[in-house]
């Protein structure tokens, strides 16, 4: 068979072992189940195509030639015998059922075709027809990998029938390396930049592989096997609108409220934290670098060593603001679970990654084996490595959250400007309108002044006002905060005009 021998002829060794995995995946569902009780999900695109030709080959390899009833030779390499289910949608692109139907016609598919959903589908031809396993073109970075292993049963309330997913420890690189050097057909549109493609409503080229055009005519997309971080591959499709945070806003700090203002959440993972072992002096330094910048931070929190501790706070800070940090529980301990609790908020699996094995290897040498090995793992398909010629190993950044592995402040320092540096061409981390700061303080009682603070956070809803006192006997120190120089002024001149001259003073012209 042309694939087989394609494949066995190559150079590349890792594609040799993704192959030969899949292939014995094949085989055993092939063995397990007779050729009227499997289908394969056919949807068109590079993925599925992909398992197209490596079920072709697996048919032949399993069942080889055999003798017909007159004695004759069939060759199983002319007609590909397994069931194929295709979802018709209307807003699949026209590109994707061109390439299916044609790719029908060419290998013989027969083709069971869903227009309902897929769910109702499926159910009314699994009544019709005697199919109890199903070949899927899932791969780890896929968001319903979750959970999948190469042989998983339906999800409940589906009707039942096993997911063979022959392909799920591929890569982006795997895939097209097996497409190029198989030489077989792909949807046209992963010439024209497309690398993930879903519906005409949420893909468009990925932008990392725009072409620069200096005629000015329409824009221009390298082919989508020259991305050369196939962990971006999903960056093609639209973005959803993240659920924004409460309506109220709070002492002027709602950063959806107003421009020029951007929110981060910070995240500490450690026990020892929690249990007051250790003090954490990284979160404080943490906070005063964003606010150099003109960020607000948010929320900031202190979660267990614990995946689904980690998980729930990314899942439901990742959603309200602009940008997540975390810092602690990375590396090889039992205790280091932060990069699987980013992979489960986001719904991935961690799956190793080749750039980022090298780096470690470069670091701890042959000590890179065995549990150290796991370090290597990333959340796969939402992973960016941010590099940068002082820091020895990249920093992480998935989507909006970034991982930062300093234990101390030194290393936070350092880590910090290889962040801006490496950033700045983006404008990821780059500076928004500064905070103004007015400090402000009086002798006067928490009961005289506490309902002229409140009137002064209705008339001021754009300004932070805060208060605290040092010590129980000194004088409360008033801090006003805002992105507007004017508006901090007004808003200090609001509140002494409330009293008698000289009841309140700015802290820095006070001994006190």
């Amino acid at each position: 068979m042309e694939i087989d021998k394609a494949i066995r002829e190559c150079d590349d060794k890792r594609l040799k072992a993704k192959y030969n995995n899949a292939i014995y995946v094949i085989q055993r569902a092939l063995a397990l189940y007779s050729i009227e009780e499997v289908a394969f999900s056919f949807n068109g695109g590079k993925d599925s195509t992909v398992l197209l030709h490596l079920l072709r080959a697996g048919y032949v390899l399993h069942k080889g030639k055999e003798c017909c009833s007159n004695g004759d030779l069939v060759d199983h390499e002319s007609v590909f015998a397994i069931r194929t289910i295709y979802f018709e949608s209307a807003s699949a692109f026209p590109e994707i059922n061109s390439f299916t139907y044609g790719t029908a016609t060419t290998y013989g598919l027969q083709l069971d075709i869903i227009r309902t959903d897929f769910k109702s589908g499926l159910e009314a031809l699994l009544k019709t027809k005697p199919i109890r396993a199903i070949f899927l073109g899932v791969r780890i970075g896929d968001p319903t990998a979750v959970g999948q292993e190469q042989f998983t049963p339906s999800s409940p309330g589906w009707p039942p029938f096993m997911r063979v997913n022959p392909i799920l420890d591929w890569s982006y690189r795997d895939v097209w390396a097996f497409l190029l050097i198989c030489k077989v057909s792909y949807c046209s549109l992963y010439d024209q930049g497309y690398t993930s493609i879903g519906s005409i409503y949420d893909t468009v080229p990925n932008s990392l592989l725009s072409v620069t055009n200096p005629s000015g005519t329409a824009e221009q997309f390298r082919p989508a096997y020259l991305l050369s971080d196939g962990r971006l591959e999903r960056a093609g499709r639209a973005k959803k609108i993240s659920p924004s945070a409460s309506g109220q806003v709070s002492n002027g700090l709602d950063s959806h409220q107003h421009s020029g203002m951007l929110s981060a959440s910070v995240i500490a993972v450690g026990d020892e934290i929690l249990s007051g072992t250790v003090e954490d002096e990284i979160g404080p330094a943490l906070h005063r670098k964003l606010y150099s910048l003109g960020w607000a931070v948010s929320f900031a929190a202190v979660v267990k060593n614990d995946t689904d501790s980690v998980a729930d706070e990314v899942e439901q800070l990742k959603c309200v603001s602009d940008m997540v940090f975390l810092y602690g529980g990375v590396g090889p301990l039992h205790s280091d679970i932060t990069l699987a609790g980013v992979a489960k908020a986001f719904g991935v699996r961690l799956a190793p990654d080749e750039e980022f094995e090298e780096h470690l290897r470069h670091l701890i040498g042959d000590h890179c084996t065995g549990d150290r090995n796991e370090m290597a793992q990333l959340p796969e398909g939402i992973t960016e490595l941010l590099h940068h010629d002082k820091l020895r190993v990249p920093l992480i950044k998935c989507q909006n959250v970034i991982v930062l592995t300093a234990t101390n402040v030194t290393e936070l320092n350092k880590e910090w400007d290889c962040l801006i540096e490496s950033t700045r061409s983006r404008g990821l981390l780059g500076s928004v309108e500064p905070f103004v700061t007015k400090h402000l303080a009086t002798k006067l009682t928490d009961v005289e002044i506490a309902r002229p603070l409140s009137k002064l956070c209705l008339e001021f809803p754009d300004i932070y006002v805060g208060c605290h006192r040092k010590s129980r006997c000194g004088p409360l120190i008033i801090t006003l905060k805002g992105k507007d120089y004017t508006r901090v002024e007004l808003a200090a001149e609001a509140l002494c005009s409330k009293f008698k001259p000289g009841a309140i003073l700015e802290f820095n012209q006070v001994s006190l």
